[in-house]
């Protein structure tokens, strides 16, 4: 038969309140009754339970993700930064795609909470945080990533998103490109429109006009890149590059360039943000704002954790992670 906590309790002449004490590595216990328990722990094969553990510390060892979406190598990349940042700490992950509806995420939140998990990571870039604040629990730890943080709410990791797209907007410029269109993302998306804003901030900066047929909006998935680009082609003069303001929505404009007979760069040149593992394989390869996705990931668990250590009563930080443009070959000269 398995072997209990009585068994082991009985085993070492203690209590069971003092073997859950040495398992959990609560409270004070002497060296010599500490190794009597994990003696008689490995001569009964005992395995601790989970819940049992939970019963002791308060705690689930479980962490709840919500994400507007888990399509994608963006996604796949920020759930590995999260979950091994999880397993260092020997906790589990439980996750759930919203799309980024507010009734959504009240939903998931019914769910996680209540015992459930011990903290939440919500990357929500339609929802701000004062919209979040009250519809989340005050005692629940949670760690924004990438949503609008209006006021310090909750901690937050967020990259610059502003900066990434103004540096890479320069750098086609730097180029000689002067007619530069943009495929941005949804209009209410947090992430969209710091993007837009650090393309016009450059276009500004150098004297350059901002025109409205440049500027084609998409919803951060290849078909939408793909559609928005057959469309800036109908434009005259057509842009010579095209900032794409994520990198799946520029391998959508890579294939409509394609299609169409034309070079990249030589013709139209294409760049990107996120620098997902895949930009660099394409042909050619994508120029693209690197954006640390598995440190994104990484950063908001260890910052849940201070929370979650805290009891919530820790002061609220926002992280901001810095990006740069990284070029490859699908950027040049324009023509002529």
């Amino acid at each position: 038969m398995k072997a209990t906590i009585k068994d082991v309790a009985r085993r070492a002449g203690v209590s069971i309140a003092t073997v859950s004490r040495a398992i959990n590595n609560v409270g004070p216990l002497r060296e010599e009754t500490r190794s009597r328990i994990i003696s008689a722990i490995r001569e009964l094969n005992y395995s601790p339970n989970a819940m049992g553990r939970g019963l002791v510390t308060s705690r689930t060892e479980t962490l709840g993700v919500i994400l507007p979406d888990v399509h994608g190598e963006f996604f796949s990349e920020l759930m590995r930064g999260i979950d091994q940042a999880a397993r260092a700490r020997n906790y589990h992950i439980m996750i759930s795609s919203t799309h980024s509806e507010k009734s959504e995420i009240e939903s998931m939140l019914k769910h996680m909470r209540g015992g459930r998990v011990d903290g939440i990571i919500i990357m929500s870039p339609h929802v701000g945080s004062l919209e979040l604040h009250g519809i989340i629990p005050r005692s629940l730890p949670v760690v924004l990533l990438n949503c609008c943080a209006q006021h310090a709410l909750f901690d937050t990791v967020q990259i610059n998103n502003f900066g990434g797209a103004y540096k890479m907007v320069k750098h086609l410029i730097g180029h000689g490109h002067e007619r530069i269109a943009i495929i941005k993302g949804q209009e209410n998306n947090y992430d969209a429109l710091e993007r837009y804003r650090g393309y016009r901030a450059a276009l500004e900066e150098h004297g350059l006009p901002i025109l409205s047929q440049l500027e084609v909006t998409g919803n951060f998935t290849e078909e939408s890149g793909f559609a928005a680009t057959r469309l800036l082609l109908n434009v005259y003069p057509r842009p010579t590059a095209i900032f794409a303001s994520n990198d799946a929505m520029a391998i959508g404009a890579i294939r409509a360039l394609h299609e169409a007979g034309l070079a990249i760069p030589e013709d139209v040149a294409i760049a990107g943000f996120d620098d997902i593992p895949m930009s660099r394989y394409l042909t050619p390869p994508l120029s693209s704002v690197h954006v640390p996705i598995f440190e994104l990931g990484a950063k908001a668990v260890e910052r849940l954790f201070v929370s979650i250590d805290a009891k919530n009563k820790n002061p609220k930080q926002r992280i901001l992670l810095d990006v740069d443009p990284i070029p490859r070959e699908s950027c040049c000269h324009p023509k002529g």
